[in-house]
């Protein structure tokens, strides 16, 4: 396995001001895919719960910055828990705390500065989602010790960004009910076969450091594990529609993200983490595809 980094410290953001780079690979906001994945089971959520057009925007709206900031957040969090395991980790070396380009303090002054803007988003929403919202903090801030104590991080990781989904749910229809539930273990099921891919890349290195991960778990066995999660994903995805009382068409155009997952599970090569890297940023395509099933479920 070659070693590579993920960090693009090129591009738009070298034309900011230098002193802000730390903070922006901090955020990860050179690498949107996180912002995406942490997006898209929100905007199924609020999709799924039909608000009219003009609450629906809104929603929209706030949920989308909402990510990029908690999604900046929680990789603060990370990089704070995990800097000097990053250090050993070629992936992850060059990464501002791990490098030394910023230090705990000034991360976690950043951290102060995003949580309090994310909160300021919160406020917009109903008093069910603010709850829900202050509950997945103890989510955000336990999901990186995952690794040290459990085979299973990545399913810790289906929980914090599939939180998204039951969010917008109770955002846009101001109830808990069992579509609620069933799109957020839908949500679960399909990060926990994606940051399996993601999880590839460092396998080598996370046995070397000690770090565990369904990666090493599975091995050469991931491709049916990976089978796995996928299709149940969908199965569920589809009994979430269901319960919402969605049309035919849905289940029709459920096809679309089936067959896009289906594609990773016959390209997954274990052994390449830059294709590791491509199959899981194509999961938001996924996602999209989804978000467009729900919509065709309401015409």
């Amino acid at each position: 396995m070659n070693a590579h980094t993920d960090i693009i410290a090129t591009g738009w953001v070298t034309r900011l001001p230098r002193s802000w780079l730390p903070y922006l690979l901090l955020a990860r906001v050179d690498r949107p895919i996180g912002t995406w994945l942490l997006f898209l089971p929100g905007l199924w959520g609020i999709l799924l719960a039909r608000p009219g057009a003009g609450e629906a925007t809104r929603l929209v709206v706030l949920f989308a910055v909402g990510s990029l900031l908690m999604r900046a957040a929680g990789c603060v969090v990370n990089d704070l828990w995990d800097r000097d395991i990053d250090r050993q980790v070629a992936r992850t070396a060059g990464r501002p705390l791990a490098s030394g380009a910023l230090r705990p303090r000034h991360a976690l002054v950043f951290l102060a500065v995003l949580l309090l803007a994310g909160l300021v988003v919160l406020l917009q929403l109903n008093g069910l989602c603010l709850r829900l919202g202050i509950a997945s903090l103890l989510l955000v801030a336990v999901y990186p010790l995952a690794k040290r104590v459990t085979w299973w991080p990545q399913l810790m990781m289906g929980f914090t960004f599939g939180f998204g989904a039951p969010m917008g749910y109770a955002a846009a229809a101001g109830r808990l009910d069992a579509a609620w539930a069933t799109l957020y273990a839908a949500a679960i099921l399909w990060d926990l076969g994606f940051d399996t891919i993601y999880a590839h890349q460092d396998r080598e290195d996370d046995a070397l450091v000690g770090v565990r991960s369904t990666a090493r778990l599975f091995g050469d066995r991931t491709r049916p594990f990976l089978a796995a999660c996928y299709a149940a994903s969908v199965v569920v995805l589809a009994v979430a529609g269901w319960l919402a009382g969605l049309n035919g068409w849905f289940y029709l155009a459920l096809l679309l993200p089936a067959a896009l997952l289906a594609r990773q599970v016959i390209r997954l090569d274990i052994d390449n983490p830059a294709q590791c890297l491509r199959l899981f940023r194509a999961n938001r395509e996924v996602g999209l595809a989804v978000a467009l099933a729900i919509l065709t479920g309401w015409l």
